[in-house]
């Protein structure tokens, strides 16, 4: 009996370390949003308002608004990036696994695991340059 006593009385410290740190990060939190809150307030409370036309009006670069909101761009430029986009996720996985490659028992998994990435990928490339989307035209 008095073992069990004994482990209960320091299993207790410790949930209430683990739950303390837990109430740091939440107070902390709750501060940081009372924050935010009091600024926008005081700069809702603060700042003039004085609504004119030229204040109302849509300002992009210093030019004034002519005709529709709506402009045509070309696709090519959504299909470059995209394609960047791939590549720097290709990028960011490849940083990681180099490290766990590495570790002793992970190298033929991860191995593997990289080539069907890297397989997945490059049918990607193929299908967009079946395409002929890396092209410049």
């Amino acid at each position: 009996m008095p073992e069990a006593t004994t482990v209960h009385t320091t299993a207790v410290p410790l949930a209430a370390d683990y739950f303390q740190g837990y109430s740091v990060v939440g107070l902390l939190a709750v501060v940081g949003v009372l924050f935010v809150a009091v600024a926008f307030g005081a700069g809702r409370l603060l700042r003039p308002v004085v609504p004119t036309p030229e204040k109302l009006l849509t300002y992009e670069c210093g030019v004034d608004p002519v005709g529709e909101g709506w402009a045509h761009t070309q696709v090519r430029y959504y299909v470059y990036a995209f394609l960047y986009v791939i590549f720097a996720v290709d990028s960011i996985f490849l940083f990681p696994w180099a490290t766990v490659f590495a570790a002793p028992g992970y190298g033929g998994t991860t191995l593997v695991e990289m080539f069907i990435f890297l397989g997945f990928l490059a049918v990607g490339l193929l299908y967009a340059w079946k395409k002929g989307v890396l092209e410049w035209t």
